[in-house]
């Protein structure tokens, strides 16, 4: 009798405790339903305001404020979904709103420099950044705008004079991230950490922002986390992210690339795919690409191998760093990739323009000269798991090779 009461009340228990779990499961579902009906009335307001403006636009050949409108209509879609031709059109439409009016005009500038930036034409966007902060030296959004660009550029000294003088609007949205970016670059990892940790903080207490831009700011403190080792905490914050914008592509490459790092290939595999559906990013496909070759399905490794090619042949402007990396780790077109790389470094002198340098000679069997490359990439103090992974192995061939 008393065996039958204890199983009785474990049984009790099992059933309290499975109901609770379905609870939370039909919470977290319902939770999930309604950030997916909100991002779905934003997607169908903002292709409702992409029309009104188009039609507008279409009837009035001198309206420099619609265009500019409905250049930051396009950005903001390629955001959320990639889409290279809307980069394209919103460059289009702040140059039209540009020739035709100058004067009054700055969100128009601060377009066409974020579609530049967009397209990693770097030295192109330098001007206008120049040109922007010059004409209103208190505005933040274009002093930070400015610093990222000079970061980008490598222009490490105009950088740093730049993210100085924003340390104390180190809190706004507008700086928060980029200062992030700088303290990263110079290795300072735990002060990037903070500020991205009080951007979100701050973003989340923003109601008035669409869910693509509250989504990013949990992938960047993702992005962060993943690459300096804390993991679980990485996937906390694509999980939160994708919980805020459910599909986003960069989440579910950022896990898929989570995935890879614990060699979990199947389930990179089916991040990565989930990805590429939204956007063909080149480096999704090269990781696709080496997890199929990883998993022993050549086939499908060299159909992605493939695909990131075409991806990056569709893309005009500057050679993919993600597919020279690819190129590079699988020892294939060596000098070519040299020659283009050498060829960037003449207008953008990064740290990262110089990592690719220093693995393009190391992989062409210059260690000499590729760890004289390393010293540049190193320069800033930057602790990127890539980077010192290259400095390593260029480091160990050099002491085999020495007499």
């Amino acid at each position: 009798m008393q065996r039958r009461v204890v199983i009785g009340a474990a049984l009790t228990v099992l059933v309290l405790a499975g109901a609770a779990v379905g609870a939370s499961r039909a919470a977290e579902r319902s939770a999930r339903e309604r950030a997916a009906a909100r991002v779905d009335a934003e997607r169908q307001a903002r292709e409702a305001d992409i029309a009104f403006y188009r039609e507008r636009v279409a009837r009035d050949p001198i309206g420099a404020a619609d265009r500019t409108q409905l250049a930051a209509l396009h950005l903001q879609r390629a955001r959320e979904t990639g889409n290279y031709q809307d980069v394209l059109r919103a460059e289009e439409l702040a140059r039209q709103s540009l020739a035709l009016r100058t004067g009054h005009n700055a969100k128009s500038y601060s377009l066409l420099a974020a579609a530049l930036l967009a397209q990693h034409r770097f030295a192109d966007a330098l001007e206008i950044g120049r040109a922007l902060h010059h004409w209103d030296p208190q505005a933040t959004s274009f002093h930070a705008q400015l610093a990222e660009i000079e970061l980008e550029l490598g222009n490490y000294d105009a950088a740093q004079a730049a993210f100085d003088s924003l340390w104390p609007r180190r809190r706004e949205l507008a700086v928060a991230p980029r200062l992030a970016r700088w303290a990263e670059i110079q290795g300072r990892t735990q002060l990037a950490r903070r500020l991205l940790d009080e951007a979100l903080t701050e973003a989340l207490a923003r109601t008035e922002l669409p869910r693509e831009q509250l989504a990013w700011y949990y992938w960047r403190a993702g992005d962060l986390a993943l690459r300096t080792g804390r993991l679980d905490e990485a996937r906390f914050a694509f999980d939160q992210g994708l919980e805020v914008f459910p599909g986003d592509y960069r989440l579910l490459v950022a896990l898929a690339k989570l995935e890879a790092a614990q060699g979990h290939w199947h389930r990179a595999i089916d991040y990565g795919e989930q990805a590429i559906a939204t956007v063909a990013d080149p480096a999704t496909l090269g990781l696709l690409s080496d997890a199929h070759a990883t998993l022993g399905d050549a086939d499908h490794a060299a159909q992605y191998a493939r695909a990131m090619e075409l991806s990056v042949t569709a893309q005009p402007g500057q050679w993919h760093r993600a597919w020279s990396l690819f190129l590079l780790d699988h020892d294939r077109r060596v000098p070519e990739v040299l020659a283009k790389v050498q060829d960037e470094l003449q207008t953008r002198r990064d740290v990262y323009g110089y990592d690719l340098l220093a693995w393009a000679l190391h992989k062409g069997g210059r260690d000499a000269e590729a760890w004289e490359a390393m010293a540049r990439a190193l320069s800033q103090g930057t602790r990127d798991p890539q980077l010192l992974d290259h400095a390593r192995e260029i480091a160990r061939s050099l002491s085999h090779s020495a007499p």
